[in-house]
């Protein structure tokens, strides 16, 4: 009988053995099961699109669009011999450089204001994030009209004010357009980065601000050594995404001059759309894209890994 309950013991120990490895794998397989229909997501409106556009910037497209061969990097090679392009580039530069670092300067002043208390402050907060959440084509659209030669708002207050003596083209002349746009760029944005930096200052202890008092700071002292240092993750946040946004920002420019006098206010994401849908170029708006989409991942993977390396 002993032998019996020994042998017995034995056996269910040993399917319980089969068991756990099986309990244990059920366990491995079931959180994929459940990221399977995310990943099946991304595969397909993310990584399968690149995988295409990539494709198309190396072959050689008809004007139907489809492919016709692989031609290496003659897409490339057009594009960077286009006189144009070096001028798409540098005011791809200027535009991005100037809506996203005027905006987040100004930002700064504009939360540390709604950080304090003030009566109308929730209205004032209100009231910013209008001009964030109304569509940009619909905005840039009243930007033109108030700017226009003819009966435009803006010569009309500037003509009142005597601050000109005729109207001015301010969306015919390169040299005033572009500024113009940067500014209608900046005013769109500015909500955006002022929320993001004022849930910053928001997450910033007071005690911090009340021992620098004690201690003799003065205001700009506790701005250099308090706030700044403890805004540098909602800054990090804010340059990255504002960065991209204003890169690939089409509206504004589109709806406004087309790019136009002869692409003097074109950036990259305007020249593609030119490219693409104007000449017909597909392989040469594919390599444009990924241009711009190289030079973005440089720059996102350079500034958070300085700014990591800062915090750390």
């Amino acid at each position: 009988m002993n032998l019996e309950k020994i042998e017995t013991k034995k056996s269910l120990a040993i399917t319980k053995q089969k068991r756990v490895p099986k309990q244990r794998k059920s366990q491995l397989v079931v959180p994929y099961l459940w990221l399977l229909p995310s990943l099946i997501l991304i595969v397909v409106v993310i990584i399968f699109p690149i995988y295409e556009l990539f494709s198309i910037s190396f072959s050689k497209i008809s004007l139907s669009g489809l492919k016709k061969g692989f031609i290496g990097w003659g897409n490339f090679s057009n594009v960077l011999n286009d006189p144009t392009f070096p001028l798409v580039l540098k005011n791809t530069l200027v535009w991005t450089v100037g809506v996203v670092g005027i905006s987040t300067l100004l930002s700064l002043g504009i939360a540390s204001l709604l950080n304090q208390e003030f009566p109308g402050r929730r209205l004032v907060r209100s009231a910013l994030i209008i001009p964030w959440a109304v569509s940009l084509i619909i905005t840039s659209v009243i930007w033109k009209y108030i700017l226009d030669y003819n009966y435009g708002v803006f010569n009309l207050i500037l003509m009142k004010l005597h601050i000109i003596d005729e109207n001015i083209y301010w969306l015919a002349d390169p040299s005033i357009s572009f500024p113009v746009m940067i500014g209608v760029g900046i005013f769109v944005t500015i909500p955006f980065t002022s929320f993001v930096i004022l849930s910053g200052l928001q997450a910033i202890p007071a005690d911090l601000y009340e021992s620098a008092s004690v201690d003799g700071a003065n205001r700009w002292s506790k701005f250099v050594h308090i706030t700044l240092p403890l805004l540098r993750q909602p800054l990090t946040i804010s340059t990255v995404l504002n960065t991209i946004y204003v890169f690939n920002s089409f509206p504004i420019i589109w709806s406004m001059t087309k790019g136009d006098p002869v692409n003097q206010t074109d950036t990259i994401i305007t020249y593609l759309y030119k490219l693409a849908f104007m000449s017909q170029k597909m392989g040469e708006a594919a390599a444009v894209s990924v241009i711009s989409f190289l030079l973005l991942l440089v720059f996102s993977i350079l500034y958070v890994t300085i700014a990591l390396r800062r915090e750390q």
